[in-house]
Formats: structure tokens, sequence, C-alpha cells
């Protein structure tokens, strides 16, 4: 499992961040300043940093530069700074990446899959198979005794979050934040509409699923093995 360490000073972006990383299967711990994260990286040695420049003690160029003395691990710049300077000073001293904020989760995610690909750490894939349905969610494919079936790119988002976490209970929030981002966190009323076409799509029987199953106020838990 990918490890993934997050410093950021602000805990809503941590939060965030965490939320979105572990539905696919990362391994993720935060620092909310620069001292902290360099004692992390001293116990436990990450396989990907995502680094705040602008963080209370040691801003994230004096952590980048401590970082680049004794390791070469992947560091992604993820900073509110726009100056093309600041981007290149942190490439120069050796950050794999750069991404500005704001910035879609997707993207963010997608850098984080190149660079642990570059280094041979790649998001887990994930193949389920179950009464004749197979559900590629890493290539985002899904098909029933060989015919294919149509989801949209939001429907496979919930699909993946679930199918990454198979077995246990995601609750509405954290699913609705993994999906949507955090402002969306009470808008439970996109997730009853989205998991009823899911399982239009994807259950034998619509109105009795055994692989989507509902936990009535908390959230969803998916079954298939």
């Amino acid at each position: 499992m990918t490890f993934v360490l997050v410093v950021d000073d602000d805990p809503a972006m941590r939060r965030t961040l965490t939320i979105n990383l572990r539905a696919r299967d990362y391994e993720v711990e935060t620092a909310g300043d620069g001292r902290s994260a360099l004692q992390i990286v001293d116990e436990r040695m990450p396989d990907v940093i995502l680094l705040d420049l602008g963080l209370p003690d040691l801003d994230g160029v004096a952590v980048l530069t401590r970082l680049r003395t004794f390791t070469q691990v992947p560091v992604i710049v993820v900073s509110a700074r726009t100056e093309s300077d600041d981007k290149v000073e942190a490439l120069d001293l050796g950050a794999d990446d750069f991404i500005t904020k704001p910035f879609s989760i997707e993207e963010l995610l997608a850098r984080v899959r190149a660079t642990s690909r570059r280094v041979g750490r790649e998001e887990p894939e994930l193949v389920v198979e179950a009464d004749g349905l197979r559900l590629d969610v890493t290539d985002s494919r899904a098909t029933r005794d060989g015919v294919e079936i149509h989801l949209t790119p939001i429907e496979w988002r919930i699909v993946e979050v679930l199918a990454r976490r198979r077995g246990r209970l995601v609750r509405q929030a954290e699913l609705l934040s993994a999906v949507w981002g955090p402002a969306y966190e009470r808008q439970t009323n996109y997730l009853r509409v989205h998991m009823a076409s899911i399982r239009r799509k994807l259950e034998v029987d619509a109105g009795r699923p055994v692989l989507f199953l509902t936990e009535p106020g908390m959230g969803y838990r998916f079954t298939g093995s």
C-alpha cells in the first residue's frame, strides 16, 4: 500500500485529501507544520509527500531543502502561490511536481498516480466479479455476462470509493466529500439519486440489492468479493 504524507496547515485541506486518498487505498498520515512532517519522515519514510509551501514554522521550501539532504522521496508541492518564481525554486530544489490551489481532486490524484508510477508504486488495480457482473474499477469498465454497462463519471467515482473499501461502511458525509468535495457533505439527496441509478445498472434486482447496501441513516457498503 502506497504511503502518502500530507503536509498542510489547513485542517480542511488535510481532511479532504485524507478522505480522497484513503478511499483509493492509499495509506495517509498528515502534518500541520514542517517540523512535524520531518519527524514523521524520520520515523517512517513515505512513498509520496504532498507539501504545502505556506507552513507556520518551517516553510515548505525549507522542508524540501532538508528532505533533499538525505532522501529522494517524491515530493509534489501543493501551494496557493502562483508566482512562476516559486514554482521554479521548488522544482530546482528537487520537487517532482507542482500543483496550484485551488485544484480539482481528480487532477491531484492523477499527479499522485503519475508520481507513484515513476517510482514503481502504482495505485492498486481492482477488479470485482460477482453474479455475472465484472467491475474493472481501475479502467472504469463494467460488464454483465459480457455485455458492457455504461456508468457516468460520477457513478464510477461512487463505485470506486465503495469498492476500494469493500465490506466496510462508508459514511454518507465521507462519501459525499470524496466524490463532490467537503462543501457537499450534507447533500444526502445526491447519493440517493445516484445510488438508485447504480443499482438499476449493476444489481440483478435493483429493488433487492445484494452488492450496494444502504445502512439507514449512516452510509453505504459494497459487499462484492
